[in-house]
């Protein structure tokens, strides 16, 4: 019901905003408050979670049989490149969450880059774990309908259970899995035994050498995913090999997606030498829109740079150290 109510959402030409029914009362009420939100599609054992939110509800379950008898033909609307496909809530460094908002635009070059490197086919299954509060279930979820493949949604108790996790791995034929560094960690720890033909996918938190070692020992592929929620998802992929897993090594974020450009600046904002550190910058079609409501924030953020093309171009700076 939640995949097909984004994609409903989606087509209708709307934006969503997710709420993650484990966040706590307040939070989800300061980000519906935020956000403005209109409508908030969702079932009735969850109307608890939602006491302090003053926005119309569409309870699925109760709602059920008058969907069904809504016709299926297509709604005829067409969102625009430009129009807005979501807007996740992250809570930074201030801990006041602020909505990062992804056009679709965006989040089309996105999968598309996926869908090449690092790669799926119609043939594929993907094991979804993370919630939809956190924009790399962008991939999780459209990326396999968009290739033709197919996707296993584990539920809340499966995700936070390295057992029931690794029973899925090994018995449903899994293919690929996205995670955090943690999530990893947690498989390990409960004895997955590995699974044969499985596509991995780390990002989220830095990918130890260890970590990298215990993952490929027991999947066909391993590979570091990079990026902020501000320019989509991922904005940096990179295969890991055995070969390059030493101990205390330093694994690698790789090189830009498809159509993202990726600078290296100092203090002053030029370009550093090969070779020496300075602030990771993001361009390309991955940027986001801004923060909602936050104009000096995406100001302060989102900045336009000229490298002495004569054109000035848009650019995230991340505050991260590369």
């Amino acid at each position: 019901e939640m995949l097909v109510g984004l994609l409903g959402i989606l087509k209708s030409g709307a934006a969503y905003v997710p709420l993650d029914p484990s966040f706590p009362g307040e939070r989800l009420a300061y980000i519906a408050a935020d956000a403005g939100l209109k409508l908030v599609v969702t079932r009735t054992s969850l109307l608890d979670r939602l006491e302090q939110t003053t926005a119309d509800k569409i309870l699925l379950d109760v709602e059920k049989e008058a969907i069904a008898a809504l016709g299926d033909t297509p709604t005829g609307v067409d969102p625009d490149p430009q129009s807005l496909a979501y807007a996740i809530y992250t809570s930074g460094s201030t801990g006041r969450p602020k909505g990062v908002m992804i056009e679709h635009l965006a989040a089309i070059n996105f999968l598309d880059s996926m869908r090449r490197t690092p790669g799926l086919k119609s043939t594929d299954v993907l094991l979804a774990v993370t919630t939809i509060s956190f924009d790399i279930a962008v991939l999780e979820l459209y990326l396999p309908l968009m290739v033709g493949a197919r996707v296993i949604i584990a539920d809340d108790e499966t995700a936070h259970d390295g057992a029931l996790l690794a029973r899925i791995l090994e018995g449903d034929r899994v293919t690929c899995m996205q995670a955090t560094p943690a999530s990893w960690r947690m498989l390990l720890a409960a004895g997955w035994n590995g699974t044969p033909g499985l596509k991995a996918l780390c990002g989220g938190e830095s990918l130890s050498a260890d970590l990298a070692a215990g993952v490929l020992e027991r999947s066909d592929e391993l590979w570091n995913m990079y990026g902020p929620t501000e320019t989509t998802v991922w904005s940096t992929v990179q295969q890991i090999e055995s070969d390059a897993v030493a101990e205390g090594a330093a694994m690698p974020i790789g090189r830009p997606i498809g159509n993202t450009t990726i600078y290296i600046l100092d203090s002053a904002g030029n370009p550093t030498p090969t070779g020496v550190a300075g602030e990771l910058c993001i361009g390309g079609l991955g940027l986001a829109r801004g923060y909602h409501e936050r104009s000096e924030l995406t100001q302060e953020k989102f900045i336009r740079v000229d490298f002495g093309t004569g054109a000035a171009e848009r650019i995230y700076r991340t505050g991260d150290r590369a």
